[in-house]
């Protein structure tokens, strides 16, 4: 799913050149849920925005989802962007004045869905995270937990194959935030692959395995260990 050999990033200033990336090299299968940790600074954030193609880098090779994206036109990393990754971010970055509904139909507007395949995937995502009931209300109606499953249905909205979190349960108490993974849990067992940022080691166990960031570079790997993904007909069951 993400194949990332040798990447490094470097920030220039007129005074000081920043190497944020280092030979960094991470391969992530489909269907992982895989936490990424290590201090501030050490180049998560770096990470996250390249493998969600919002910045390039100096060298190195990415391929995702089997297609090299290394060399890619800004019209066609946001293409793939649009139609492969969601993101979730710890801020949840909902418009206060509209609705839940107008909220997650936003990034679908800019894919060019038509109104009830809209209002189709809208509806399903806001299910999926318990807050159908709420569509109407804003996010100022909501508590913090809510609004971040408002952020979580706003991503899924497009059907991501890979989904990118940047810390998010930081702004959320312990029981909001083990609410919040429970969720992203049942969302990787439907198959959807998430790779997620946290500073919490108690979040970070409850993923597949955990990628440890040192000064740009990865320092320590675990093991992958699959979990069983929930299939459609499955879901369909009731199984």
């Amino acid at each position: 799913m993400l194949h990332m050999q040798n990447i490094s990033k470097v920030f220039r200033t007129e005074l000081i050149e920043t190497h944020a990336l280092r030979d960094f090299n991470l391969h992530v299968k489909e269907g992982e849920f895989v936490a990424v940790t290590g201090p501030s600074g050490s180049g998560k954030t770096t990470f996250l925005n390249i493998a969600g193609l919002l910045e390039t880098f100096n060298s190195g090779t990415y391929q995702l989802d089997g297609q090299d994206v290394s060399r890619l036109s800004d019209d066609d990393r946001s293409r793939i962007r649009n139609q492969k990754i969601g993101f979730i971010f710890q801020s949840f970055n909902l418009i206060p004045d509209l609705d839940l509904f107008d909220n997650v139909d936003v990034p679908l507007r800019y894919r060019g869905f038509n109104a009830a395949e809209r209002k189709k995937r809208i509806t399903e995502s806001l299910e999926l995270v318990g807050l159908a009931s709420r569509m109407k209300h804003i996010p100022a109606q909501l508590s913090g937990g809510q609004q971040q499953r408002v952020a979580i249905a706003r991503a899924l909205a497009g059907t991501p194959r890979f989904l990118l979190a940047d810390e998010p349960t930081g702004n959320l108490d312990s029981l909001m935030a083990r609410q919040v993974v429970d969720l992203l849990e049942d969302i990787n067992r439907r198959g959807t692959t998430i790779v997620m940022v946290t500073h919490d080691p108690e979040l970070a166990r409850r993923a597949h395995r955990n990628v440890h960031v040192m000064d740009g570079q990865v320092t320590d790997l675990q093991p992958f260990a699959a979990k069983p993904l929930i299939r459609p007909e499955a879901v369909a069951a009731g199984v």
